[in-house]
């Protein structure tokens, strides 16, 4: 059986009718980083576009939009159809919701085919949902696990190469306890052994919540003791490491404290914790937009691309409400507002694509917060 740190060797193109892997061979390795490459180019990002009805439901109802499939369709085809050789020089891949992956657009193409047909790459949302873990104080973990191997093997055969899973942890001064850091980084390596055992590229999300008023040095604890125990989990689990993205939370101070950081002092803080913690055998760390605005989400990923110091991972976005905010503003259900709501749309990802290479223009530099500088 092949081993972490094993080097792959194959050298044809994968094109294996196997549906599910024992071990990780060479064969393996080499689809899995393939797919890992294409994901992870250069200015490139992805697109979170996996709410579920229920997640839509408010943020359609705050806009007047009626929250049935219909409409959840045209928003997304809406988002899909955007100009396609921006669309596509911008984002690498889409996370997408179970009910999209089987929906069509208005002209009778599924959506996985009109995103190959961009070249980006579909994947898949295949968590189930937070539920409370017993034996914590409001603590959770993450459902999904029981049929995950056989929903993997049929959303590889339907068309999509990637999968996120989604696991929450809360600062406070008794969380997360060493029972939630150690299930949820268990489920998470769980998850992402059998992803890799259908040949599917596992995004793996430790989300820190910055709900609270912590402090940034709070934050950047918590980080590191999270991102400890998962990447042990990995080991155990004998997860191939270059083979997965990590999709993690950047070290931000609790949003209800009254003082906040400048984006350098994230960028050093959030750099420190993944340098103490992941391994340079993982070749990217997607970062996800929670808790920030969508001009912090932009500023603070390029500050950490244009950080000094050691950096052996693609550092870029994987964002879901920092694309779409303002997009779906622009939509709000009607068709004659498409053409505006997708430039919205590829603006914004243009300015990610810009920080993930570390050239946003920011203003000559300036970011204005509410206050500065509180550790």
């Amino acid at each position: 059986m092949m081993r972490l740190g094993d080097k792959c060797t194959c050298k044809d193109k994968i094109s294996s009718p196997i549906t599910k892997y024992t071990e990780l061979d060479p064969a393996l390795c080499l689809e899995l980083r393939k797919i890992v490459n294409t994901l992870i180019a250069p200015g490139k990002g992805l697109l979170a576009s996996d709410e579920s009805p229920a997640s839509l439901e408010k943020r359609f109802d705050e806009l007047n939009i009626e929250n049935s499939e219909t409409t959840r369709r045209d928003y997304r085809q809406m988002l899909f159809t955007a100009d396609k050789s921006r669309l596509s020089k911008y984002i690498s891949g889409v996370i997408l919701h179970h009910e999209t992956v089987y929906q069509k657009t208005t002209d009778d193409i599924e959506f996985i085919e009109l995103l190959r047909q961009r070249n980006v790459v579909p994947g898949i949302k295949v968590d189930r949902g937070l539920v409370q873990l017993f034996g914590t104080k409001d603590e959770n973990t993450t459902e999904g696990l029981d049929s995950l191997q056989e929903r993997c093997i049929q959303y590889k055969r339907d068309g999509c190469h990637f999968a996120k899973w989604r696991c929450t942890y809360t600062i406070s001064e008794s969380t997360p306890s060493q029972l939630a850091m150690a299930a949820n980084a268990n489920v998470l390596a769980r998850y992402a052994s059998i992803c890799q055992s259908a040949r599917i590229v596992p995004i793996v999300e430790p989300e820190i919540l910055n709900t609270g008023n912590h402090g940034i040095n709070r934050a950047l604890e918590v980080h590191e003791d999270v991102l400890s125990i998962l990447f042990r989990a990995l080991n155990e689990h004998r997860v191939y490491l270059e083979g997965i993205i990590l999709k993690p939370a950047m070290v931000l101070s609790g949003i209800q404290n009254t003082m906040n950081c400048t984006s350098q002092i994230v960028a050093e803080y959030t750099l420190t914790a993944l340098e103490r913690t992941v391994p340079p055998a993982v070749p990217a760390v997607l970062f996800l937009s929670g808790g920030q605005s969508d001009t912090d989400s932009v500023l603070n990923l390029n500050a950490i691309n244009t950080y000094e110091g050691k950096k052996p991972w693609t550092l870029s976005f994987c964002y879901g409400r920092a694309l779409q905010n303002e997009a779906m503003k622009v939509w709000s259900g009607n068709a004659e507002n498409i053409e505006k709501a997708q430039e919205t749309f590829l603006e914004r990802a243009k300015l990610c694509s810009e920080a993930a290479l570390g050239q946003a223009q920011l203003n000559n530099g300036v970011c204005t917060r509410r206050k500065t500088n509180s550790l």
